[in-house]
Protein backbone atom coordinates (compact mmCIF):
# COMPACT_ATOMS: atom_id res chain seq x y z
CA UNK A 1 0.00 0.00 0.00
CA UNK A 2 1.12 3.55 -0.75
CA UNK A 3 2.57 5.75 2.01
CA UNK A 4 1.87 9.47 2.10
CA UNK A 5 2.80 12.41 4.33
CA UNK A 6 -0.27 14.23 5.69
CA UNK A 7 -1.23 16.73 8.38
CA UNK A 8 -3.54 15.31 11.03
CA UNK A 9 -6.63 16.79 12.64
CA UNK A 10 -7.46 14.88 15.87
CA UNK A 11 -11.19 15.26 16.53
CA UNK A 12 -13.79 13.92 18.94
CA UNK A 13 -15.56 12.25 16.04
CA UNK A 14 -14.99 9.48 13.51
CA UNK A 15 -15.04 10.33 9.81
CA UNK A 16 -16.13 7.60 7.40
CA UNK A 17 -15.43 7.32 3.66
CA UNK A 18 -17.93 9.51 1.73
CA UNK A 19 -19.00 11.10 5.00
CA UNK A 20 -19.71 14.83 5.42
CA UNK A 21 -17.69 16.70 8.04
CA UNK A 22 -18.49 20.36 8.85
CA UNK A 23 -15.79 22.15 10.82
CA UNK A 24 -15.35 25.55 12.42
CA UNK A 25 -11.68 26.49 12.17
CA UNK A 26 -10.11 29.24 14.27
CA UNK A 27 -6.77 27.92 15.53
CA UNK A 28 -3.81 29.22 13.52
CA UNK A 29 -2.35 25.74 13.05
CA UNK A 30 -5.52 24.52 11.35
CA UNK A 31 -6.22 27.72 9.43
CA UNK A 32 -2.73 27.36 7.93
CA UNK A 33 -3.31 23.65 7.30
CA UNK A 34 -6.59 24.26 5.46
CA UNK A 35 -4.96 27.02 3.41
CA UNK A 36 -2.15 24.69 2.32
CA UNK A 37 -4.54 21.83 1.57
CA UNK A 38 -6.62 24.12 -0.65
CA UNK A 39 -3.59 25.64 -2.38
CA UNK A 40 -2.01 22.25 -3.08
CA UNK A 41 -5.29 20.35 -3.60
CA UNK A 42 -4.27 17.85 -0.94
CA UNK A 43 -6.26 16.11 1.82
CA UNK A 44 -5.60 16.00 5.54
CA UNK A 45 -6.17 13.12 7.92
CA UNK A 46 -8.94 12.95 10.54
CA UNK A 47 -8.14 10.74 13.53
CA UNK A 48 -10.20 10.06 16.64
CA UNK A 49 -8.96 11.97 19.67
CA UNK A 50 -8.42 9.55 22.56
CA UNK A 51 -6.83 11.95 25.06
CA UNK A 52 -6.55 15.71 25.28
CA UNK A 53 -8.67 18.47 23.77
CA UNK A 54 -9.48 19.48 20.20
CA UNK A 55 -8.38 23.03 21.06
CA UNK A 56 -4.71 23.36 21.96
CA UNK A 57 -3.88 23.95 25.63
CA UNK A 58 -0.45 24.71 27.14
CA UNK A 59 -0.46 21.62 29.32
CA UNK A 60 -2.21 19.19 27.01
CA UNK A 61 -0.78 16.87 24.40
CA UNK A 62 -3.24 15.09 22.14
CA UNK A 63 -3.32 11.34 21.78
CA UNK A 64 -5.27 9.79 18.95
CA UNK A 65 -6.23 6.54 17.26
CA UNK A 66 -3.68 4.95 14.96
CA UNK A 67 -6.08 4.81 12.02
CA UNK A 68 -8.22 7.43 10.37
CA UNK A 69 -9.78 8.77 7.18
CA UNK A 70 -8.58 11.28 4.62
CA UNK A 71 -10.64 14.48 4.38
CA UNK A 72 -10.89 16.74 1.34
CA UNK A 73 -12.18 20.30 1.70
CA UNK A 74 -15.24 20.84 -0.52
CA UNK A 75 -16.43 24.24 0.68
CA UNK A 76 -15.18 27.14 2.81
CA UNK A 77 -16.83 30.28 4.17
CA UNK A 78 -14.97 33.01 6.07
CA UNK A 79 -17.76 34.01 8.46
CA UNK A 80 -15.56 36.39 10.49
CA UNK A 81 -11.90 37.42 10.68
CA UNK A 82 -9.89 34.42 11.84
CA UNK A 83 -12.92 32.11 11.63
CA UNK A 84 -13.44 29.68 8.79
CA UNK A 85 -16.43 27.43 8.19
CA UNK A 86 -15.30 24.35 6.30
CA UNK A 87 -17.13 21.36 4.83
CA UNK A 88 -15.07 18.24 4.12
CA UNK A 89 -15.73 14.89 2.47
CA UNK A 90 -14.34 11.61 3.73
CA UNK A 91 -11.98 9.65 1.47
CA UNK A 92 -9.84 6.55 1.94
CA UNK A 93 -8.80 5.09 5.28
CA UNK A 94 -5.20 5.09 6.47
CA UNK A 95 -2.94 3.77 9.20
CA UNK A 96 -0.51 6.11 10.97
CA UNK A 97 2.99 4.66 10.66
CA UNK A 98 4.81 7.56 12.33
CA UNK A 99 3.76 10.98 13.64
CA UNK A 100 5.41 14.12 14.95
CA UNK A 101 4.02 17.25 16.57
CA UNK A 102 5.48 20.41 15.10
CA UNK A 103 6.34 23.54 17.06
CA UNK A 104 3.07 25.18 16.02
CA UNK A 105 1.12 22.22 17.43
CA UNK A 106 0.19 20.66 14.09
CA UNK A 107 0.65 16.90 13.86
CA UNK A 108 2.28 15.50 10.72
CA UNK A 109 2.18 11.79 9.92
CA UNK A 110 3.54 9.22 7.57
CA UNK A 111 0.47 7.18 6.72
CA UNK A 112 -0.06 3.91 4.90
CA UNK A 113 -3.22 3.87 2.81
CA UNK A 114 -5.68 1.05 3.47
CA UNK A 115 -7.73 -0.71 0.85
CA UNK A 116 -11.17 0.79 0.17
CA UNK A 117 -14.28 -1.30 0.75
CA UNK A 118 -15.08 -3.60 -2.13
CA UNK A 119 -18.51 -3.04 -3.65
CA UNK A 120 -20.78 -5.68 -2.10
CA UNK A 121 -24.45 -5.78 -3.01
CA UNK A 122 -26.77 -5.85 -0.01
CA UNK A 123 -28.34 -9.30 0.47
CA UNK A 124 -32.08 -9.61 0.96
CA UNK A 125 -31.83 -10.35 4.68
CA UNK A 126 -30.05 -7.01 5.30
CA UNK A 127 -32.12 -4.89 2.94
CA UNK A 128 -34.08 -3.50 5.88
CA UNK A 129 -31.08 -1.32 6.77
CA UNK A 130 -31.07 0.20 3.27
CA UNK A 131 -34.86 0.70 3.34
CA UNK A 132 -34.62 2.46 6.71
CA UNK A 133 -31.89 4.75 5.37
CA UNK A 134 -33.99 5.47 2.29
CA UNK A 135 -36.81 6.62 4.59
CA UNK A 136 -34.41 8.95 6.41
CA UNK A 137 -33.25 10.44 3.12
CA UNK A 138 -36.84 10.89 1.94
CA UNK A 139 -37.62 12.84 5.12
CA UNK A 140 -35.05 15.49 4.15
CA UNK A 141 -37.00 16.80 1.15
CA UNK A 142 -37.80 20.10 2.91
CA UNK A 143 -34.18 20.61 4.05
CA UNK A 144 -31.66 22.36 1.74
CA UNK A 145 -29.33 19.77 0.25
CA UNK A 146 -26.29 21.61 1.61
CA UNK A 147 -27.48 20.79 5.13
CA UNK A 148 -28.14 17.09 4.57
CA UNK A 149 -26.09 14.81 6.86
CA UNK A 150 -25.72 12.42 3.90
CA UNK A 151 -24.61 13.69 0.52
CA UNK A 152 -25.19 12.11 -2.91
CA UNK A 153 -24.43 10.04 -4.83
CA UNK A 154 -26.55 7.58 -2.83
CA UNK A 155 -25.55 3.92 -3.09
CA UNK A 156 -28.41 2.22 -1.30
CA UNK A 157 -27.50 -1.17 -2.77
CA UNK A 158 -23.94 -1.19 -1.37
CA UNK A 159 -23.07 -2.73 2.01
CA UNK A 160 -20.16 -0.40 2.75
CA UNK A 161 -21.92 2.83 1.85
CA UNK A 162 -25.11 2.04 3.78
CA UNK A 163 -23.25 0.77 6.85
CA UNK A 164 -21.01 3.85 6.92
CA UNK A 165 -23.98 6.20 6.77
CA UNK A 166 -25.65 4.43 9.69
CA UNK A 167 -22.40 4.63 11.66
CA UNK A 168 -22.62 8.39 11.24
CA UNK A 169 -26.34 8.74 11.97
CA UNK A 170 -26.67 6.43 14.98
CA UNK A 171 -25.62 7.67 18.44
CA UNK A 172 -22.91 5.03 18.81
CA UNK A 173 -19.94 5.54 21.16
CA UNK A 174 -16.88 6.81 19.30
CA UNK A 175 -14.90 3.73 20.29
CA UNK A 176 -17.53 1.56 18.59
CA UNK A 177 -17.55 3.81 15.52
CA UNK A 178 -13.78 3.49 15.28
CA UNK A 179 -14.08 -0.30 15.43
CA UNK A 180 -16.70 -0.21 12.68
CA UNK A 181 -14.47 2.00 10.54
CA UNK A 182 -11.68 -0.53 10.67
CA UNK A 183 -13.77 -3.60 9.84
CA UNK A 184 -12.45 -4.80 6.51
CA UNK A 185 -15.62 -6.70 5.58
CA UNK A 186 -18.45 -4.26 4.72
CA UNK A 187 -21.10 -6.98 4.92
CA UNK A 188 -20.14 -7.84 8.50
CA UNK A 189 -20.24 -4.12 9.33
CA UNK A 190 -23.76 -3.92 7.92
CA UNK A 191 -24.85 -7.07 9.75
CA UNK A 192 -23.80 -5.53 13.07
CA UNK A 193 -25.61 -2.28 12.31
CA UNK A 194 -28.70 -4.12 11.07
CA UNK A 195 -28.94 -5.72 14.51
CA UNK A 196 -28.66 -2.28 16.19
CA UNK A 197 -31.35 -0.86 13.92
CA UNK A 198 -33.59 -3.83 14.63
CA UNK A 199 -33.14 -3.37 18.39
CA UNK A 200 -34.27 0.25 18.00
CA UNK A 201 -37.33 -0.73 15.97
CA UNK A 202 -36.06 0.90 12.78
CA UNK A 203 -36.30 -2.25 10.66
CA UNK A 204 -39.78 -2.82 9.27
CA UNK A 205 -40.94 -6.13 7.85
Amino acid sequence: MATISIPLFPLSTVLFPDGVLPLQIFEVRYLDMIGRCLAEDEPFGVVLLTQGQEVRTPEGVEQFAGTGTLATVTDTTASAPGLLQVVCRGGSRFRVMDSERRADGLWMAEASMLEDDHAVRIPSDLKGAADALDRVLASLHDVPESRWPVQPPFRLDDCGWVSNRWCELLPLPNVQKQQMLMLDNPMIRLELLHDVLDEHGLITS
